[in-house]
């Protein structure tokens, strides 16, 4: 049987690493069973599908965690997942990176934001000091138990601070520890092309639809010098256009019958959804009880 690579041995590779955003179990198993090797479970998209609410803060440790152990033991891929701000100060943060690595996932995504953390790409977002951030990479990087466990460091400060500093910012959290970098929102190729120029250490791009950072070819983020993509919209933002319109059609028309509607095969996704081994516990149970 083939073993999915480790994270760290995916990224040694040297080739980009696009990796979809999932946000529930479907969203995964999908992922999943198209062959990626890396998943990014993503923060906005999990808040929204578990809660129903913005990504912004909302969410608790609790919550997130508990979506990490489902999406990671559902899975082959390696996960990487959001983990906000750690959801607190240090002990949280030991806590937190404690729980995500015992779940399952690969690595940990830590951002430099002030709570209530907002999501990336819109606006009102204000960073801690650095120092503190650095504090918080450090405990991570003690706390693990595993080097393959790898810690993602974000700094936020572009949109608010400008990319002088949050480069500043970003060079702190490598000699902190961290093992990838992630400068949020640059707003050209040009800022892309100078940050990727700025570090030596795996860099992660942010592919936001609609966002403010320019989306590039795979060809391109290579060319650029990063190493992983993420793309952790797409997926919700194609399910809420295919909703819309499916729904839509049974609002102004009463039924499906007869319309022309994309969608995924009935018996296909129950075989995804794991309907295959039900069938074959039934055949093998098949006149045990007397019921």
């Amino acid at each position: 049987m083939q073993t999915t690579p480790t994270l760290r041995e995916s990224l040694n590779r040297g080739t980009l690493l696009s990796i979809p955003g999932v946000f529930d179990m479907i969203s995964a198993r999908i992922a999943d069973s198209l062959g990626f090797d890396v998943l990014y479970m993503t923060g906005y998209g999990t808040v929204a599908s578990y809660l129903g609410l913005p990504d912004a803060g909302l969410a608790t440790y609790t919550d997130m965690v508990s979506c990490v152990s489902r999406i990671a033991s559902g899975t082959r891929a390696r996960l990487i997942a959001d983990g906000d701000t750690g959801y607190g100060g240090l002990l949280n943060v030991q806590h937190t990176v404690r729980g995500y690595e015992t779940a399952g996932a690969a690595a940990i995504q830590l951002e430099d934001q002030e709570f209530p953390k907002k999501c990336g790409h819109t606006p009102g977002r204000r960073v801690i000091p650095s120092e503190d951030m650095v504090a918080k990479i450090k405990v991570a990087v003690e706390t693990r138990s595993s080097s393959d466990f790898l810690i993602v460091a974000r700094t936020d400060a572009r949109t608010t601070l400008g990319l002088d500093e949050a480069l500043r910012r970003a060079d702190a959290y490598a000699r902190a520890g961290a093992d990838i970098l992630f400068v949020e929102s640059p707003e050209s190729e040009e800022e892309m092309e100078r940050i990727c120029r700025s570090f030596d250490l795996p860099l992660l791009a942010n592919m936001v639809e609609g966002g403010r950072t320019p989306v590039l070819p795979a060809a391109r983020l290579q060319e650029l010098g990063y190493a992983l993509a993420i793309f952790p919209a797409t997926g919700f933002l194609t399910v809420g256009a295919a909703l819309t319109r499916s729904y839509s059609e049974i609002k102004a028309h009463g039924s499906t019958a007869n319309r022309d509607l994309d969608l995924y095969d009935f018996m296909d996704f129950s075989r995804l959804m794991g309907f295959e081994k039900v069938w074959d516990f039934e055949r093998r149970t098949a006149g045990l009880t007397s019921n």
